[in-house]
């Protein structure tokens, strides 16, 4: 039986009210499910996201709307590795519904596994940053 993943392209990043946090939303579908499923994948801006741009560009300064699509590109990558990690950990094994927390308090066992995905990926994300915005 097929139990590969197939997952679209994200919608996001959203603003979440009330916490210092971006979400993308995935829908999710295996060849055995009768419908897709959705996944929203939260990444905390202060947890996740400063820490890891500072550990890719170091204090890199530049304007406004290059730290912003710095932000995105990274937070989409922080994102699609969340991802990886849920499949990896079968919280995407059922058919439901799932919400991937940021890997900050009960989920902070977790970041370890991101911390080794972004030092596998960090060159490619940096050239990507580098292409997009110049720094």
């Amino acid at each position: 039986m097929d139990h590969t993943l197939t997952i679209s392209e994200p919608s996001g990043p959203f603003r979440e009210p009330r916490e210092p946090v971006f979400s993308y939303d995935y829908s999710i579908q295996r060849a055995t499910w009768a419908t897709p499923h959705g996944v929203r994948v939260k990444v905390s801006i202060p947890g996740e996201l400063d820490v890891l741009k500072i550990r890719l560009m170091g204090q890199v300064t530049g304007s406004p709307g290059q730290q912003l699509i710095i932000g995105n590109v990274l937070s989409r990558q922080i994102a699609d590795w969340k991802l990886r990690i849920a499949e990896t950990e079968g919280m995407l094994a059922e058919r439901r519904d799932v919400k991937i927390e940021p890997y900050t308090g009960a989920s902070a066992h977790l970041f370890p596994k991101l911390a080794l995905l972004f030092e596998e990926g960090k060159h490619r994300v940096r050239e990507e940053v580098r292409r997009r915005v110049g720094l």
